[in-house]
Order: structure tokens, then C-alpha cells, then sequence
């Protein structure tokens, strides 16, 4: 069986646009399809959740439009990065699937949900916010530190929790996640990364009644964050649970936006949990 560092990328076409991705695992069971956080590609996942998962599912890590190695324009709304995904699933011939999502990838899975919640069995949503969500109040830090040019601590302090533990917890996933030196996804195109920049601007606008879209997430979901995450303020993992009717909630002590790569076992041990229940 290959692994997470050794699992080559696979290339599909729709059209125009040829997506990347990468599939591993046991071929039993009901798969689950991967997305990820803003600029983040294949790489950015964490060893440890990927192979974990893989042990006793199939893994599909997905590179969306313009993302990585794939191809395309980078749609500028959630909505429309839905309808990548929706090619990609239906390109792979994917009926049911389980579907996870962190920081941006969980605003994606959301809009695939209330659009398709018949094609997902579980919804797993990391470290996001719904549309019309609380903005940060941390914005101009989270933008300096967000830069191009970001150190492996202005990485910590965004990510993960801010105690002597958490900065510990966040290198010891930096270790892991730059393990593959093989066949690795390209950063993202800068116009890529200003279409996701509209993207989640965009996101922060409800359209009509706020959170009431929400009710169109039909499938079981569970919602995970850290007590402070200074990107997507916690409080928005809350609104989730309250307003998806079939939702349950977990937050981690002293950790942050990353909580699933801070506390990446026993992160795994609830994910299974849930899938399997």
C-alpha cells in the first residue's frame, strides 16, 4: 500500500482544466475526499491524518482549479470552487463520498453540501467559518504574518496554539509535513491566490437571512477548531453546530486554527469515530 509521502499525483481532465490529485488507501469502505486551507495544496496535509485515515479507507487528496499541479482558472467564489469539486467527483466517478474540509476547504465543502448534500455520506469541517461569518479581529497581524515571506513563527502563531506546548506541537507538524521530497505540488500562481483572496472576501457576505442556508446541510457533520483561532475566530465553528441540523462540535484546549495537526491522534480518533459510527 503506498503512503502519504509516496502516493504519485494522479492527473484528471474535465475540459480545460486538468485537476491534480492524489489517491491512497484501502480501496474498501466509503472514500473521503480532502480539502485544503487557502494557497495549501497536497502537500500541506499532515502524514500522521492521511495515512491514519488510509489504514482503513481511501484517501483522495484534491488540488482545486489553478491550485498546485492542477490546471485552470481559481474561481472567485466558494460556490464556484463547489462546482470544481463537483467535476472532479464526477470525473473519478465517485458516487458517495465522505467529504472533509479545512479553513477554506471547509467553506468549499459547506457550498458543496447545501448543493449536493445526496452525493456525501459524513462532513467533516475544520478550522472554517459559514458564509457571513465573524471576521477576525487579529486582521492586520494575521495579513503580516500571513505574507509571502512568513517564518516558520509567524506559521506557529497563525495555526497553532500559542503556549510553549502548541509552538512544540506546530514544529513537530512542520516535520512531518515537509517529510516528502518527492513529486511535490507546486506553490500556487499569484492570480490563483488573488481569486481566493475575492473568493473568501466574498464569503464574509451572507446572502439573505444569516446562517439560514445552513439548514441545507442535510448529511450528519462534525465541526472541529482550536479554543483560539486567530484566522476564522472560533465563535464560527459555534455558528456551524447551531445552525447545520444534524451537527456536533468539538474544540481542543490551547490550540488554534490547525487544531486537527496539534492534536493529530486523537484528532483521529474522534474523525473515526464519527465516520464509523
Amino acid at each position: 500500500m503506498t503512503t502519504h509521502h509516496d502516493t504519485p499525483t494522479e492527473f484528471i481532465e474535465v475540459g480545460d482544466t486538468r485537476y491534480a490529485y492524489r489517491r491512497f488507501g484501502k480501496a474498501d469502505g466509503v472514500p473521503i475526499v480532502m480539502l485544503q486551507h487557502f494557497t495549501g495544496g497536497l502537500d500541506h496535509w499532515d502524514p500522521l491524518l492521511t495515512d491514519g485515515l488510509a489504514a482503513d479507507r481511501t484517501v483522495i487528496l484534491f488540488d482545486s482549479a489553478g491550485i498546485g499541479a492542477s490546471t485552470g482558472t481559481t474561481p472567485t467564489t466558494i460556490e464556484g470552487m463547489a462546482d470544481c469539486l463537483l467535476e472532479f467527483v464526477d470525473a473519478l466517478e465517485l458516487g458517495t463520498f465522505d467529504l472533509l474540509g479545512f479553513s477554506m476547504g471547509g467553506m468549499v465543502a459547506q457550498a458543496f453540501a447545501k448543493a449536493y448534500s445526496g452525493r456525501i455520506r459524513r462532513l467533516a469541517l475544520l478550522g472554517t467559518s459559514p458564509r457571513g461569518g465573524e471576521p477576525t479581529p487579529y486582521q492586520e497581524e494575521v495579513s503580516r504574518r500571513a505574507s509571502g515571506s512568513a517564518s516558520a513563527e509567524d506559521f506557529l502563531w497563525l495555526f497553532f496554539g500559542h503556549s510553549d506546548a502548541g509552538k512544540a506541537a506546530g514544529m513537530a507538524f512542520l516535520g512531518r509535513r515537509f517529510a516528502r521530497t518527492e513529486d511535490v505540488d507546486p506553490a500556487t500562481r499569484l492570480e490563483s491566490i488573488m481569486s481566493q483572496v475575492t473568493a473568501g472576501r466574498d464569503w464574509l457576505q451572507p446572502h439573505g437571512e444569516r446562517f439560514a442556508d445552513l439548514k441545507a446541510i442535510t448529511v450528519p457533520t462534525l465541526v472541529v477548531n482550536g479554543s483560539l483561532d486567530v484566522m476564522l475566530p472560533t465563535i464560527n465553528s459555534f455558528h456551524l453546530q447551531q445552525h447545520i441540523p444534524d451537527a456536533q462540535l468539538i474544540v481542543y484546549p490551547d490550540a488554534g486554527h490547525a487544531a486537527q495537526f496539534q492534536y493529530p491522534e486523537l484528532f483521529l480518533a474522534h474523525l473515526r469515530l464519527f465516520l464509523d459510527r
